[in-house]
């Protein structure tokens, strides 16, 4: 199991820490599918990012908490043994194809690199699995594409690409970081089927970073709601699509373009998600809640109301409910 528990990461801004994740908890398991959901600026991508380690790449560091691969803390193991888990173990689809791949290196050459990196396997042994995995994510003449540079695939094409690299050292688990968008809307459907089917056929756990609350519903088992650093509601996708507990889920499901009718204009939440720095004092979202009250001031506890595995950090959802 690939766990996070009570995860703070900081930032620095203007020469002060500033905490930009706060006590995230998150569990996946082999085979299933997490979606973490919530506006830009919630702290989706660093959440994700920090289960590789890479923000540490971009001045973020850990200030709480520990993430865990089958038990063993990622922050305790060596830097050859991180080496190994990054793409090995945990692989990571980034959110932009038309920027992740080298345009200075062909496609072939990228896609072997990262083959030979982690199994035991020579030049010709990594060319044959390059066009093989190619095939898999359903490229046309693998052969030829493997000779051609980045700039000459669409971006639908650097994504399968991508894909390809991910399952490269056939992980157990996969990180897809916003995938579909900068893509435009049928090829999105195909690179979704294409993940779905990748994920079923070879068991893996895949957590789906996403804005999107249809993706959520087409793809994953569990959702985590994320706002403003903070896990707000947590727990099996039937359930909160069914009942969804805080005000923010109820806001973003609302948001939703099928929701509204032809003509109408579509509801928005009121306000921005606020910086890290600036964050309210007790519920990140009273400010743009109405259902705040003075109570929603003090700390609210990530399972202030739950039913089951269906936790939210929220003081009034029985109040929303009536």
């Amino acid at each position: 199991m690939l766990e996070l528990t009570e995860l703070s990461l900081s930032v620095c801004i203007d020469s002060q820490w500033v905490e930009a994740v706060a006590a995230v908890s998150l569990s996946l398991e082999p085979g299933r599918v997490l979606g973490l959901v919530g506006e830009s600026g919630c702290g989706k991508s660093m959440t994700a990012q920090a289960i590789l380690r890479l923000g540490e790449y971009q001045g973020v560091i850990k200030t709480h908490g520990d993430i865990a691969l089958d038990g063993q803390s990622l922050f305790e193991i060596s830097d050859e043994a991180l080496r190994r888990m990054r793409g090995g173990r945990v692989a990571m689809i980034f959110q932009e194809p038309m920027t992740a791949l080298n345009p200075v290196f062909s496609v072939g050459s990228q896609l072997i690199e990262v083959i030979r990196l982690h199994l035991q396997l020579n030049k010709k042994q990594a060319r044959e699995r390059a066009i093989m995995l190619l095939h898999d994510v359903g490229m046309q003449q693998p052969e030829q594409l493997i000779k051609q540079y980045p700039n000459a695939l669409s971006g639908g094409m650097r994504q399968r690409v991508l894909i390809a690299m991910a399952m490269a050292a056939d992980p157990d688990y996969i990180i897809a970081d916003e995938p579909t968008t900068a893509l435009d809307v049928s090829v999105q459907k195909r690179i979704i089927a294409l993940l779905l089917n990748l994920q079923k056929r070879r068991k893996l756990g895949l957590l789906l970073v996403t804005h999107d609350f249809g993706l959520v519903a087409e793809m994953c088992d569990d959702v985590a709601v994320m706002y403003a650093g903070q896990i707000v509601e947590s727990g099996p996708v039937k359930a909160i699509f069914d009942a969804p507990a805080h005000p923010y889920t109820r806001a973003l499901m609302g948001c939703r373009p099928e929701v509204s009718e032809a003509g109408e204009l579509m509801p928005v939440i009121t306000g921005q998600v606020p910086p890290p720095g600036r964050w309210p004092e007790g519920c990140h979202f009273a400010p743009r809640c109405s259902l705040a009250d003075a109570a929603c001031k003090r700390p609210v506890l990530s399972d202030a109301w739950s039913q089951g595995e269906h936790r939210a950090r929220c003081l009034h959802v029985l109040d929303a409910v009536l």
